[in-house]
């Protein structure tokens, strides 16, 4: 006779679950360096999928059409690192003086804490010595998540090209590996899942687009070097939910301060940046990034967090569109749509509450009367 997890006591059941859930991630981090490239090739797949379809309904040939469309997305990613290089080259011949002017503030910065909290500068290049030693394991992290973003774009355009060919029998196979009865909502999934991803990364890519053009504005505006290098970097580093517009404020104000003298224009530059969110946030994201799937902003912290962990820079960019598809799936599942909620950005009103912990004492008095 077979036994029912779901019959077993609570504590039973939070241990099945915790321990599958501990190896799907061991299973996940094993196979990173598998697992990272093919979940980019299915969401720009997915991407380029409806110029594959419109090219096939203008009679262009199957594979023809997924290999000019796999050169759009290649020389438009080309034209970005070319835009990019040309301003990196002109940063590099200045790096020589802003290495000059960055050593004598650093100096002059170590004077003033010998000065006001009596640490002597040798003990000072001993602690920037212990900090370096302890981040070595950091680093090695960075250049190992730098060889697997290389590795992805190696392997990137053989996935996408074979996910578009093979397609539709992708598609046959997860129709067919669930039962007939559930067909209806696994097509509503997939075509759920394709929406909520094409907008998601289209809105990305807009949003980059015009944050870019603000960030790149205003550091012009404010005399900072390097102003649309600055900008469009903080702009990708936007792409990384929340934490990265925080991250992406630093690299103006380290070059202001470096190139300019006193602290007006890094004031300048956090006001500038404070508002460049204000507008993304309350305006851009919700207006061209948001598609039918709404993450809450905690969830979107952790999961960022956890996709650091887990596969570095790469599982940044993909946790928030893998956790928007994970929501669609929940919400179709009668079990697991209280999961699809806490993912969610809809709160529910004092009032729903209310009602549910009434509902909860009147299950909790009718098993004590039940009992007695």
């Amino acid at each position: 006779m077979s036994i029912k997890i779901k019959d077993q006591p609570f504590y039973i059941q939070a241990t099945a679950v915790l321990f599958g859930l501990i190896l799907v991630v061991y299973a996940l981090n094993i196979l990173g360096e598998i697992l990272v490239p093919l979940a980019f090739a299915v969401f720009l797949s997915i991407l380029l999928n409806p110029l594959c379809n419109k090219l096939q309904q203008l009679k262009v040939p199957k594979v023809l059409s997924i290999v000019i469309a796999m050169l759009i997305m290649i020389l438009s990613v080309l034209l970005v690192f070319y835009f990019l290089s040309t301003q990196i080259v002109q940063f590099g011949d200045s790096l020589p003086m802003l290495q000059k002017k960055f050593e004598s503030i650093t100096a002059d910065l170590k004077n003033w804490i010998q000065s006001s909290f009596g640490v002597t500068l040798a003990k000072q290049e001993q602690m920037i010595k212990d900090a370096l030693n302890s981040s070595q394991a950091m680093v090695g992290k960075t250049l190992n998540s730098v060889l697997g973003i290389l590795s992805v774009v190696f392997l990137l355009p053989v996935y996408i090209f074979l996910m578009l060919f093979y397609k539709t029998l992708i598609l046959n196979f997860l129709y067919e590996v669930f039962a007939e009865e559930n067909s209806k909502k696994v097509s509503e999934v997939l075509t759920e899942t394709k929406t909520a991803i094409q907008s998601y990364i289209v809105g990305l890519l807009i949003e980059m687009i015009i944050v870019a053009a603000m960030n790149s504005a205003a550091l012009m505006l404010l005399g900072v070097k390097y102003g649309i290098l600055i900008g469009c970097i903080g702009a990708i580093l936007n792409l990384i939910p929340y934490l990265g517009g925080i991250i992406a404020i630093a690299l103006p104000v380290l070059m202001a301060t470096i190139t300019k003298d006193g602290y007006s224009t890094q004031l300048g530059v956090v006001i500038a940046y404070i508002v460049i969110q204000f507008i993304d946030n309350n305006i851009l994201v919700p207006r061209i990034v948001s598609s039918k799937v709404q993450i809450n902003a905690l969830m979107s912290i952790v999961v960022v967090l956890l996709g650091n962990q887990l596969w570095g820079i790469s599982g940044m960019f993909l946790s928030i569109p893998f956790v928007a598809v994970l929501k669609i799936v929940f919400d179709r599942i009668e079990p697991l749509k209280p999961w699809g909620k806490l993912l969610g950005d809809n709160v529910p009103t004092k009032q729903v509450v209310e009602i549910w912990r009434s509902r909860r004492k009147a299950a909790i008095v009718s098993g004590v009367k039940d009992k007695g």
